[in-house]
């Protein structure tokens, strides 16, 4: 009987080692490595999709190579489409990940049952086709050229795609599938990384859109080595509580697109529902005016929208003073506090400060730093600020207002949304007034946005 061969595997990265190590020598984790067995099948199957052995590449001049443009299949999923970069190009393989129960299988079904005129292979290693059935009843109007296949054998995923030729394949999930080309369990290292260099090598040969669903880790990355968002044309990832009806779709990664773009879903009892206007959940409608909150006008890669920030100053209980924020880095907050103790005068060093944005959103963008200082100062001294009124700018460490960019983009949605005047820096250039009906103040210092809101 021959001898089982088995390597360690970095489950982080994905490095090969002949025996167990305590820390990884390519990523440096520790406690990482798993035991897998790594013999090859003798008898290696020519895969379906595999049409010739010839090499058909050649080297030849960059300035020979004939340019073209990459024609997208447009999408009836607005937000995806947006996400993926104005439409899924032919031959991507996308990887999409969440945590459980978020609303991954629902999305993607919900988009085959979208696109009527494309035939679509959902193949599914977790559920039934019974229960996927049921489930896209829910959602809508059953789509007669979309195929259900329960299967997790690669080899007869691949059979069955050449007899379909189908336009976009979806797999649910990669961690189920398993190859006979490997004799280690499905959902293992070499497993994940063996199917999907097969997948996208069949995506790369047959130019056919492939989407593969990925589980988070504990960590909240995706789970399998890093080699596969290498690997990959995009990584999605679906984020959300699922205790709130809202749903965010970010793309980490895309060879086609842009990465700051934002998809934003309403999880409903019939599927995800588009929210076109982010602004109607990120915007609280009560008439009621209260202190500590601020509306921001911000831009999620070329989607302006108007968020609120919420803030909470009060005498600090114990010796320390806490320091707490939701959706915004709390470097910058603190950062900020300083700014407003040493060039303003406010005395915050002994005072709890808790900051969030509403909505349950992550915001990176700077221009948001002027509601963040007019929120906690609202807060401190107990004053509310005019609903009506919103404000874009960044805060320097001299307390001064910087100018943000695509400032026009962002007054155009405030003025959209109702609002009578906006918060500006003063060296902001290109911003005419009598473009807009929109009043706008512009202001170089902390001082003048402060006489403006608060008199």
């Amino acid at each position: 009987m021959a001898k089982v061969k088995t390597s360690y595997f970095c489950q982080n990265c994905g490095y090969e080692a002949p025996k167990w190590l305590g820390r990884c020598p390519s990523c440096n984790e520790w406690n990482t490595f798993v035991e897998e067995i790594v013999t090859k099948s003798s008898n290696k199957q020519v895969t379906a999709f595999s049409k010739s052995t010839q090499y058909k590449s050649a080297p030849q001049p960059i300035n020979k190579i004939e340019t073209r443009e990459e024609d997208r299949i447009t999408l009836k999923d607005k937000e995806l489409n947006r996400v993926l970069g104005a439409g899924l190009v032919p031959g991507s393989l996308i990887l999409f990940g969440g945590e459980p129960g978020i609303g991954k299988s629902t999305l993607l079904l919900q988009m085959s049952m979208q696109e009527t005129d494309k035939t679509i292979l959902y193949v599914s290693g977790e559920e039934s086709d019974h229960q996927i059935k049921m489930r896209a009843e829910r959602i809508g109007d059953l789509n007669e050229k979309c195929y259900l296949l329960t299967e997790t054998s690669l080899d007869a995923i691949f059979s069955h795609a050449e007899s379909l030729a189908p336009d976009i394949v979806i797999i649910d999930s990669i961690q189920t599938l398993h190859t006979e080309q490997i004799e280690s369990s499905p959902g293992s290292i070499s497993q994940i990384r063996e199917c999907t260099a097969q997948l996208l090598r069949y995506a790369k040969q047959t130019e056919t859109p492939v989407f593969l669903i990925g589980h988070i880790t504990k960590e909240g990355s995706l789970a399998g080595p890093k080699v596969l968002e290498h690997m990959v044309d995009a990584v999605l990832q679906f984020e959300g509580d699922r205790n709130h009806v809202y749903r965010l779709l970010r793309s980490i990664k895309n060879r086609f697109g842009s990465t700051n773009e934002l998809g934003i879903y309403e999880m409903l009892g019939n599927g995800l529902r588009e929210v076109d206007n982010p602004s109607e959940i990120l915007i609280s409608e009560g008439n009621d005016k209260l202190s500590g909150i601020a509306i921001a006008a911000t831009l999620e890669g070329l989607r302006p929208m108007l968020i609120e920030i919420q803030a909470l100053v009060s005498t600090a209980a114990y010796g320390t003073p806490q320091r707490s924020a939701t959706g915004f880095d709390l470097r910058r907050l603190n950062m900020l506090l300083a700014v407003m103790e040493k060039r303003c005068g406010f005395k915050l060093g002994a005072k709890d400060v808790f900051l969030n944005i509403a909505g349950g959103i992550k915001v990176n963008d700077p221009a948001i730093d002027l509601a963040v200082v007019a929120a906690i100062l609202s807060s401190n001294a107990d004053l509310a600020i005019e609903k009506n009124i919103c404000l874009s700018a960044e805060v320097g460490l001299s307390g001064e207002v910087r100018p943000v960019n695509r400032i026009n983009q962002r007054i155009s949605e405030a003025e959209k949304l109702g609002f009578e005047k906006v918060i500006i820096s003063k060296n902001n250039k290109g911003v005419k007034q009598e473009v807009f009906t929109i009043a706008i103040v512009e202001c170089s210092r902390i001082e003048e946005v402060l006489r403006e809101l608060f008199g």
